[in-house]
């Protein structure tokens, strides 16, 4: 492998030499609706080969070379660590007796998974994801107890693949029976009776990360059965693209269906229904829209659904299927419905009021009966519980107000803490501050600004800009214990809310997919700009961050305002706009991209994609792409063909170190703690250190 030489200049005035590994060029090239476009590193698509992982070890050994040079980068990692070692509780959900609940003790690689008889009795240890592998990786990604409470279906994930094996545990012994069953993702697990319907996908020939995930199939297993004796529930392989999930009723008295196409570019879904034992579904709504539908619960008759049909932001009607008629249970109101969910005898639904969250209670027939009123402008969560329960849980946070657990008793209609997190620093001394910029086209963006109290903004704050802005997810307030270290060393992080997402509902999200996406972007664009005329930071102590969608979004936004960034930090990123729907599950992603398969669409992809805009002779922010070897999501070959182009084109041009991070045994996050700090870390000395500041 030949090497390439550039020349770094960093903030103190001093050069340095940075030497990328050369990667080979191939003479491919793809013809997409008269458009020729060259793809020199396709061969980097294989990521099992043995080539590209040499080509990963020789980045690795560059990257890492660098990172660990840094002299503050264990002083950061320590800082981190003591962050972050506090206990961390789920809220408890109630089945029979007993109250289950997770809880890391401070610095586990996976929370432990305990019960406790009454809210008063002992905790014991239900399960303990940390002892089934040696590095920690293995992940409890589904925990669901069957109706009498006897069962329970726990679903595992290696290394951070987005594949599951589930198998059930006798909750009497608390031991796993031979129950296992393969190849399941895209799923949760639905009881009914003595088993319960879950999906999965045929076994792949070859390895996983290649595997199609076509023909999603839904099956039914009973406890104490093989898996080869499975009942096929459906399947549709006409459509193979088609995800295909199930959902349960409390009584368990109906099986819903859920059918998505968003390999077509449809948003929306199916929803089909089954009585318990007659064998078939029927439609509710047959075909597949933009429109979605969700049963909330069956009343009377008939079901209450969540949808968006001809309410962007979100409503609950109660249908009724003899005679078939729809009747207004919840109108559309001004702010988007998060989520609408039964608990005690009562509907609670959450709204989203400029990307804080509002929580209101309603009786079984729609009317209003008061609103929870929360600790602040700032995300909640919860209120799940069964028809009996007298009172139900849900978690507040917000920047700088730790995740803190409430009980909401039904009846009184009051809120009382049940436990508030115990952490080493104080979270009064940090300021949260919502901001409505102007984009591009006049559309005012909200932004939330946080910093410890005293800031001055002189314009020479480190700041990381943040965002995602696509298939319709909210970033909603949210703490975290990672940035409390930086913004003690007088660090601003901004979460800025772009269209893309479901911050004001539908609408909102339409104005940032397709061939809206450019809006995005310019939204990203003029949050720097903003930042910067206000003098909150300025370009030389400015850094871009995201990750997925959110790295295409850095990758995109560098392309074109490269000016406006010290620092760039994609995380594994969807960089190759054209080729995304040919790996594993990007096909699922049509629905929000489109498809460079239509040429209108491919045209307008084309021009952004961040593969496919970087500019030869360029001048980049220092960047630090991040990835992983088992991302079967995002593929990492996205990350590694982008970080090859970058190399190649404006290593020699570009006075910033332009490096790949490339993590091993995860998958399109960290698979556990350790991993997690030690990326965080590495962020952070690379940011510090290309601004020319020193961690203290």
């Amino acid at each position: 492998m030949t090497l390439l030489t550039a020349t770094l200049l960093h903030p103190d005035g001093s050069a340095q030499t940075m030497t990328y590994p050369t990667t080979k060029k191939i003479d491919h090239v793809d013809t997409y609706h008269g458009t020729q476009v060259p793809d020199p590193y396709r061969w980097l698509e294989d990521d099992r080969s043995d080539e590209t992982a040499a080509w990963v070890k020789a980045e690795n050994e560059v990257t890492f070379g660098y990172l660990n040079k840094i002299p503050f980068k264990q002083k950061i990692f320590d800082d981190l660590e003591k962050a972050y070692n506090y206990p961390k509780y789920s809220a408890p959900r109630k089945k029979g007796e007993y109250f289950y609940f997770y809880k890391n003790d401070g610095l586990q690689n996976q929370s432990v998974l305990y019960r406790q008889k009454g809210l008063q009795g002992t905790p014991e240890v239900v399960l303990d994801p940390n002892k089934l592998s040696a590095d920690g990786t293995t992940r409890l990604t589904v925990f669901s107890l069957s109706k009498d409470g006897n069962y329970a279906v726990c679903g595992f994930s290696q290394g951070g693949s987005d594949w599951q094996e589930y198998q059930v545990m006798d909750m009497k012994t608390l031991k796993m029976m031979p129950d296992k069953l393969e190849w399941v993702k895209v799923s949760g697990a639905a009881w009914q009776g003595d088993g319960f319907y879950y999906s999965r996908y045929p076994k792949p020939e070859g390895s996983a990360l290649a595997a199609k995930n076509e023909n999603h199939q839904v099956f039914y297993h009973q406890v104490g059965t093989p898996q080869s004796d499975d009942k096929l529930i459906y399947e549709d392989p006409a459509n193979p693209q088609r995800f295909h999930t199930v959902s349960t009723t409390e009584d368990e008295q109906y099986a819903a269906l859920y059918l998505s196409d968003r390999g077509k570019g449809l948003d929306g879904n199916g929803l089909w229904v089954m009585k318990k034992g007659e064998g078939t579904f029927t439609p509710i709504k047959e075909e597949i829209t933009d429109f979605s539908y969700g049963i909330v619960e069956n009343v009377d008759g008939g079901f209450l659904i969540e949808t968006n049909e001809n309410a962007p932001n979100g409503k609950v009607m109660k249908y009724l299927s003899q005679p078939k008629t729809w009747q207004p249970f919840l109108s559309e109101k001004p702010e988007p419905l998060l989520n609408a969910g039964t608990s005690g005898g009562k509907l609670f639904a959450l709204y989203s009021k400029d990307v804080t969250t509002r929580a209101y209670v309603y009786d079984m027939n729609g009317k209003l009966e008061n609103e929870v009123k929360l600790p602040g402008l700032g995300s909640a969560g919860g209120f799940g519980g069964e028809k009996d329960d007298p009172f139900v849980f849900y978690t507040y946070t917000s920047f700088n107000y730790p995740p803190t657990i409430f009980r909401y008793d039904i009846a009184t209609k009051k809120s009382t803490v049940f436990r508030e997190p115990e952490v080493s620093f104080k979270p009064t001394d940090y300021e949260t501050k919502q901001v409505f910029y102007p984009s591009k086209d006049g559309t005012k963006i909200p932004a939330f600004i946080v910093y410890k109290k005293g800031l001055k903004r002189d314009g020479t704050n480190p700041t990381i800009l943040y965002g995602y802005g696509g298939f319709n997810i909210s970033l909603d307030p949210s703490f975290s214990a990672t940035r409390i270290p930086f913004l003690d060393q007088g660090g601003i992080f901004v979460q800025a809310n772009l269209r893309g997402g479901s911050e004001y509902g539908e609408a909102w999200h339409e104005q940032g997919m397709k061939l809206n996406k450019q809006n995005v972007f310019d939204d990203f664009i003029a949050a720097a700009e903003y930042l910067i005329k206000e003098k909150y930071t300025s370009p030389e102590y400015l850094a871009v961050q995201g990750g997925s969608n959110g790295g295409l979004l850095v990758g995109a936004v560098i392309n074109q305002r490269p000016e406006l960034f010290k620092v760039a930090l994609p995380a594994v990123g969807v960089m190759d706009m054209l080729r995304f729907h040919k790996f594993t599950i990007g096909w699922n992603w049509i629905a929000d991209y489109g498809s460079s398969d239509n040429a209108d669409e491919f045209a307008y992809q084309y021009k952004y994609s961040p593969l496919h805009n970087i500019k030869e002779g360029g001048k980049y922010p220092a960047t630090l792409i991040t990835t992983a070897d088992h991302d079967d999501r995002v593929v990492p070959a996205h990350s590694f063909k982008y970080a090859a182009t970058l190399q190649e084109k404006a290593g020699a041009s570009s006075t910033n170190p332009l490096l790949i991070r490339i993590e091993t045994n995860s998958g399109h996050g960290a698979s556990n703690t350790k991993k997690a700090l030690e990326t965080t870390a590495d962020l952070y000395a690379f940011m510090f250190k290309n601004m020319g500041l020193v961690w203290k």
